[in-house]
């Protein structure tokens, strides 16, 4: 007797371990599963982003200097990449029409300002990477100067490590006064600027040997003191709107131009060939041995002088910024204020001891000089602010 005996009801009991008829779907993306080890690239050269416009990023290359479309790699779908970044990339590097190079890897940022819409708002926007100064550019007429946002910029900038500097442009139609008294007791410095004589030198003074950025509300021209100092970047710029005294939002993305100092010997030609009226912001560039001393010191002290970005004496990097109608600071702590106000030092432990609802701003400032007033008004504001923002 062997083992088929026993009939078809028998044999039926094994019919439920045959799998003959079990239909097995293929793997939706491959045939083999994908294995997690990724390339090195180690063949990858390091670059700068310059623009960002819909995934498509603009670099320049840090070896060649030759500027570059790259879009990001798929392992780097979830890394943020913004304008400051330092990226590694490979491909195609001619910068030729129709070519697409892609970044493989975000390097480690120095610094990273952020802002938020408001002080309650929890999500972070992250204006530039790697920038150590923040050219906080304010008008001194159409629009009036918001000294409010010079002070949250300033406690931004103090937040992420960055070096603030405050530019007051169109001192032709008012006096900056009202700024400069403003931050009498910080040690900050002051540039002033104006339709017949910008701040070009002063400007390129901070950004040689250093990554700067410009901020400010639209219509204070960013975007025109970018063109004086960099002509060739031809930015676009605007007009202020006579019945709200808001300026018109022409710069929708941020941009990174690079700054030369001009050579000797070319500032000598045209000043000797224009005059001192002729190109005000940069006629003489390097003709000074002062100015020379101080760029030539700003390689010691510069925080990016590495290969992924060209950062020295006589090289920089400036970035305009879309204007922004708010600067929020629902990422900065609260006890991390206090730094941006050093003139007020003398209100800590009153502001300690007293519960943030019942903080009086004008009691605060009855002791204090005038000038004075606006500033604590500014700190109890953003205090109450931080106060009021959710918990998480």
């Amino acid at each position: 007797m062997t083992w088929t005996e026993g009939g078809a009801e028998e044999r039926g009991l094994w019919d439920d371990y045959d799998e003959s008829d079990v239909r097995v779907r293929p793997n939706p993306k491959a045939n083999r599963p994908r294995s997690k080890r990724r390339p090195a690239h180690d063949d990858a050269q390091q670059a700068f982003v310059i623009a960002v416009d819909r995934g498509r990023y603009q670099l320049e290359v840090a070896s060649t200097g030759q500027p570059v479309t790259a879009a990001r790699a798929r392992e780097l779908r979830r890394k943020q990449i913004v304008v400051g970044d330092r990226v590694a990339v490979v491909g195609d590097l001619s910068g030729d029409d129709g070519t697409l190079a892609r970044i493989v890897r975000v390097e480690p940022r120095t610094t990273v300002l952020r802002r938020s819409a408001d002080d309650i708002d929890s999500v972070e926007r992250v204006v530039v990477a790697n920038a150590d100064r923040l050219i906080i550019v304010v008008a001194a007429a159409q629009p009036d100067p918001s000294l409010g946002f010079i002070d949250r910029c300033i406690v931004a900038a103090l937040d992420a490590g960055i070096v603030p500097i405050v530019a007051v442009t169109k001192t032709d139609l008012a006096s900056a006064a009202p700024v400069h008294e403003h931050l009498a007791g910080l040690d900050i410095e002051v540039l002033e600027s104006r339709a017949d004589r910008f701040a070009s030198d002063a400007v390129i003074d901070v950004a040689l040997g250093h990554i700067a950025v410009l901020i400010g509300h639209s219509g204070v021209g960013k975007s025109t003191l970018l063109n004086a100092v960099v002509p060739e970047a031809d930015r676009a710029t605007g007009h202020v709107n006579a019945v709200t005294g808001r300026g018109r939002h022409t710069s929708s993305s941020a941009l990174a131009c690079r700054v030369e100092a001009v050579a000797p010997d070319a500032a000598d030609a045209a000043d000797a060939g224009a005059g001192e009226a002729a190109a005000p912001g940069r006629s003489n560039r390097g003709g000074s041995s002062d100015s020379a001393g101080e760029r030539d010191s700003a390689v010691a002290m510069a925080s990016h002088d590495d290969d992924h970005v060209a950062v020295d004496a006589r090289h920089g990097w400036l970035i305009d910024t879309p204007g922004v109608r708010s600067f929020g600071l629902g990422h900065v702590q609260a006890d991390r204020v206090f730094q941006a106000f050093p003139d007020l030092e003398s209100l800590v432990p009153v502001v300690a001891q007293t519960p943030i609802e019942q903080l009086d701003a004008d009691e605060l400032a009855a002791g204090l000089p005038p000038e004075l007033h606006q500033r604590v008004h500014s700190l109890v504001r953003v205090l109450r602010n931080l106060h009021d923002r959710p918990k998480y």
